[in-house]
């Protein structure tokens, strides 16, 4: 294993790799769109960082790719270090979505170091389970389809196999979205296992319903646009527009609404636009050029 000191590189390849100010938004930002990326702030002068940088590239590598790892000379990307407020080296933190997920400072045991990449590992859906993979797509496309009855049903039969099937879970509580009864979306997901409740897929639920009950007391397009177009600076306005828009099917036009209230005040109604995009990114699948584009116009903003 290498050893990080004096002018030495961190190993290049797919897994982990050397991380500039120049190339930090499109391997750390960008990349975290598609797969976990832990980011190791580090100096060529740092002790501990010798001791950590080595243990943690072992267990990224361990991983197999279910995560990658960015080494950022903390000397030669200053700016991007005050950003993210970093005081005391090592400090790593992992980002999934464009989003810091978790972190900690200092040298770890290589046991603490295992259960930090694993937490990374699932927070990003990677310890689904998958004996029950075949049923859930099939449940998944009756949904799609609009049979909601039907996917409630086989949901349900699935959960009776695999409580903690989060796919599954999910999939419960958006057929139960789909037919339109929220109370009852809203106590099964209230009633999900402890070990689930903070999966991708009942974070997406829960962002669904959470959209669902705005839904219901949206206000009509047209006006809510006219009074937007009349004053630009009308926040509350515009927060509701998007609102509407989204209820109306308009996911990307509620999103660039929302991208231009964080642009005019970020911190308007306690960040509530930030809070608004990242409910519907939840919401919305991973790969959706909505979310893609959106999430990458406000990592963009947030970091320049």
């Amino acid at each position: 294993m290498l050893e990080l000191g004096g002018n030495a590189q961190a190993p290049k390849g797919d897994l982990i790799k050397d991380v500039t100010e120049a190339d930090f938004m499109a391997e750390v930002v960008e990349k975290s769109q598609e797969v976990p990326v832990i980011v190791d702030f580090w100096a060529p002068w740092c002790g501990p960082c010798k001791q950590l940088g080595p243990a943690l590239e072992a267990e990224v590598t361990a991983a197999k790719g279910a995560v990658v790892m960015a080494k950022v000379n903390v000397d030669e990307a200053q700016m991007i270090a005050g950003q993210m407020r970093i005081q005391s080296i090592p400090t790593v933190y992992a980002f999934y979505k464009g989003q810091p997920v978790d972190g900690f400072q200092g040298a770890l045991p290589p046991s603490e170091l295992k259960a930090f990449v694993e937490r990374v590992v699932q927070a990003a859906g990677g310890d689904a389970s998958g004996g029950l993979d075949d049923a859930v797509d099939a449940a998944e496309e009756m949904l799609e389809q609009g049979a909601a009855t039907d996917a409630a049903q086989t949901f349900a039969a699935i959960l009776e196999e695999d409580p903690q099937n989060a796919r599954a879970y999910g999939g419960f509580v958006r057929a139960h979205i789909a037919m339109d009864d929220l109370d009852q979306a809203e106590a099964v997901l209230n009633g999900a296992p402890v070990e689930i409740s903070k999966s991708p897929e009942l974070e997406a639920a829960h962002a669904q319903l959470e959209l669902a009950k705005q839904a219901a007391d949206a206000g009509p397009v047209a006006e809510l646009t006219a009074a937007v177009e009349a004053d630009p600076a009308n926040h509350q306005a515009r927060f509701d527009l998007a609102q509407a828009l989204y209820a109306k099917g308009d996911a990307e036009g509620a999103v660039a609404q929302l991208l231009e209230l964080f642009k005019r005040d970020r911190e308007w109604n306690d960040g509530a636009a930030k809070v608004q995009l990242f409910t519907i990114f939840e919401a919305l699948k991973p790969n959706d050029p909505v979310v893609l584009n959106g999430r990458r116009k406000l990592s963009s903003m947030i970091f320049a």
